[in-house]
């Protein structure tokens, strides 16, 4: 390993590091200005099953954004999905909660399939594809559920105990985000496909010129952002046990700052999703902490809009660092 790709190693691992020390803080900070929450049975579930969809949401607009794409539809496929959810509960209560949860995901792999197809065979642009479909999306769910809304008692009890339970303590939802994150880390560094996806984000002419199939790799991240978008879905409907057509508004940009500021460029070719689990940890933490130091939402959301252009900017330096070192290598 070069001296260069030492220093750029370092410099992800002190961003994770310093995330986890951010997440420690505000846990602490919390915990001292209003200590009657944290240690409330309410105040650590939430604090430990909240994560568990922003980090289904975060990790698949990661994979998007390596590829030098973005996806800002995932808020509006995760309200489709979630009322997807409890309408199959309502309407077919004879199906195994497994099958709604599978035939949940896979309604949003099929949104998340129309991106990708359109961005990928149309040539247009994913941040105009994306952003019509967050609209269209959103407005399907208007006409479909209207002034109706997922009500409680068709949502099974066994499935919000999926909420409630957990392994020693940790609730099962973290323990299925925490399943997404090994698998979608194994397979971006350990498969070729994965690698590929690194490399179309890093140089798209160079991997065109190498032969990748960059039809299909451009397809497959929006697929598997649909599919979490899904799988956030069903997060959020065992969680809440109720939405109505409103549901996953704004999200989307909660995912892109959680990838940003997790360590993913937004010029696509670099992150790691331990990363942008942690970013995805910290706006969890960062949303349930604020409110509960009685800071308003307007503050909330300014923080957000500063933690993006923070970590962009950020990105941009150790951009311009790196070339520069590039440079000083390739002239030696």
């Amino acid at each position: 390993m070069t001296r260069t790709q030492s220093w750029w190693e370092w410099i992800f691992r002190a961003r994770e590091l310093s995330l986890i020390v951010v997440i420690v803080a505000l846990v602490v900070i919390t915990t001292l200005t209003q200590p009657q929450y944290l240690f409330s049975e309410g105040g650590v579930r939430d604090l430990l099953r909240t994560p568990a969809l922003y980090i289904a949401l975060a990790v698949g607009e990661a994979i998007v954004i390596i590829t030098r794409n973005i996806d800002l539809s995932i808020g509006s496929i995760l309200g489709l999905s979630a009322y997807f959810c409890g309408n199959l509960f309502h309407q077919a209560p004879a199906l195994p909660i497994p099958v709604v949860i599978l035939l949940t995901v896979l309604f949003g792999g099929i949104l998340g399939s129309v991106n990708g197809l359109l961005v990928a065979f149309l040539k247009v642009p994913a941040l105009v594809i994306t952003l019509g479909t967050l609209y269209a999306y959103r407005g399907i769910a208007v006409l479909w559920i209207g002034g109706n809304f997922i009500r409680p008692e068709w949502v099974p009890k066994e499935f919000t105990q999926l909420a409630l339970s957990g392994l020693f303590g940790v609730p099962w939802l973290l323990i299925v985000a925490v399943v997404v994150v090994l698998l979608a880390a194994w397979f971006m560094t350990s498969r070729r496909t994965g690698r590929e996806l690194y490399a179309i984000g890093s140089n798209p002419d160079a991997a065109v010129l190498y032969g990748l199939r960059t039809r299909r790799l451009t397809l497959l991240p929006f697929v598997i952002s649909g599919t979490l978008a899904g799988v956030a879905g069903v997060i959020y409907v065992s969680i809440y046990a109720t939405g109505d057509s409103k549901v996953g508004l704004g999200l989307e940009l909660q995912a892109v700052a959680a990838a940003v500021v997790g360590g993913v460029a937004v010029v696509g070719g670099a992150g790691r999703i331990w990363g942008v689990a942690l970013g995805a940890f910290f706006l969890a933490t960062l949303t349930t902490a604020l409110p509960v130091l009685s800071i308003p939402s307007l503050w909330q959301q300014a923080v957000v809009g500063v933690l993006i252009v923070g970590a962009i900017t950020l990105d941009r330096v150790f951009f311009v660092v790196r070339q520069r070192q590039a440079r000083k290598g390739l002239s030696a």
